[in-house]
């Protein structure tokens, strides 16, 4: 049963809970068999059903938008491909895509959405689209906005979030490359706030460029003083949160002050991040792995079922179709309580994404 949440007051979250069609188990094996070997027509019929409109379930903002709760994040995504698995990913049922300017391919999502638009693909304002202010655009919010809109070819922004709570020497607007000192560390811009780089993004509420404003990689400290400062609350906090690093308290905090959480590396980072960095992935975790057999699930299904069930936004990356079916077809069972604590008690604290590696410096040290 996919997971509603809605805003009452400034500090509270409810829950609406949207009852679907559950499958039985051995239909779910079926399932399962069918993703594993790419998937199709059946396949793409079987998720409309259980999902009734076709879409994701939508989450409540406290700015009074609603965020579908699967995205596609589009890091690392190569330019060439990114034309297909978009539209791939917009008849699949998506409607959300997790962008930024640091991955660099802003304009090739923005032509694949325009070409939707203009084939009817889908419209405009069935979309939620993500993208995030850089860490050296700290004092040229404005400018950076409207150059990320102006790549996606788009007139809103449903979400903006500051990507790193770090401002860094200026480069260029668009200019992502990590600004380095002559000894190797990142260049902090120790000049500008992160209260000043907030009330910046809040003026572009108000110029009508986006809609929602958030904040991401934030501990509990950053996102409390976040709180103290706002005219307009963080509506979202993106976070690296999985089954090996669950963040509870983090969670718990965001969500008690009507803060969305958004695990990006929902899945662990899987072979993104161990490429990068070395990391080890929860997918192949034996609890994990014994928890999908039993539910006639993959392992991916069954990490972003979880967390679904954390009432949390999931935003799972991948570069081929069948992982694309997969990663959405995760409404259509329930894990139990037994099974939820099962699966809380494998948290290892361990970040799998480690900027640290580019910049000289560990900001979460």
């Amino acid at each position: 049963m996919p997971i509603y949440l809605e805003t009452r007051g400034t500090s509270s979250i409810s829950l609406v809970v949207h009852h679907i069609r559950r499958r039985t188990h051995s239909s779910s094996s079926s399932s399962r068999l069918r993703f594993q070997r790419g998937g199709g027509a059946e396949q793409r019929r079987g998720m409309a059903a259980a999902q009734g409109s076709g879409v994701p379930a939508a989450l409540a903002l406290s700015s009074g938008h609603t965020m579908p709760s699967v995205g596609l994040g589009v890091w690392r995504m190569d330019s060439p491909a990114i034309r297909d698995l978009i539209h791939s990913a917009l008849r699949i049922g998506y409607r959300h895509f997790d962008c930024a300017a640091d991955y660099q391919n802003e304009a090739e999502v923005g032509d694949a959405l325009a070409e939707a638009f203009q084939t009817g693909l889908v419209k405009r304002e069935d979309l939620f689209i993500t993208t995030k202010l850089w860490n050296s655009d700290h004092g040229h919010v404005v400018e950076a906005c409207k150059d990320s809109l102006k790549k996606l070819r788009l007139d809103y922004l449903d979400l903006y979030l500051i990507h790193f709570p770090v401002a860094t020497r200026h480069t260029g607007v668009g200019t992502t490359a990590s600004a380095l000192g002559d000894d190797g560390v990142l260049d902090i811009d120790t000049t500008i706030s992160l209260e000043t780089t907030w009330h910046a993004m809040e003026d572009l509420v108000s110029m009508g460029l986006v809609r929602s404003i958030g904040i991401s990689n934030y501990d509990i400290f950053l996102t409390r003083d976040c709180l103290a400062y706002a005219k307009i609350k963080p509506a979202v906090n993106q976070i690296e949160t999985h089954p090996y690093f669950q963040r509870d308290c983090l969670v718990k905090f965001c969500q008690k002050h009507g803060i969305l959480v958004t695990a990006h590396t929902p899945l662990g980072g899987s072979t993104a991040n161990t490429e990068w960095f070395g990391s080890v992935s929860c997918l192949d975790d034996p609890v994990i792995k014994s928890l999908a057999e039993k539910y006639g699930k993959t392992p991916a299904q069954l990490v972003l079922r979880w967390g679904l069930q954390r009432n949390t936004v999931v935003i799972p990356k991948t570069s081929k179709e069948e992982r694309l079916q997969e990663n959405f077809a995760v409404f259509d069972f329930a894990i139990s309580d037994e099974d939820m604590e099962k699966m809380r008690s494998i948290d290892r604290k361990y970040r799998t994404n480690q900027p640290a590696k580019f910049w000289g410096i560990d900001l979460f040290a």
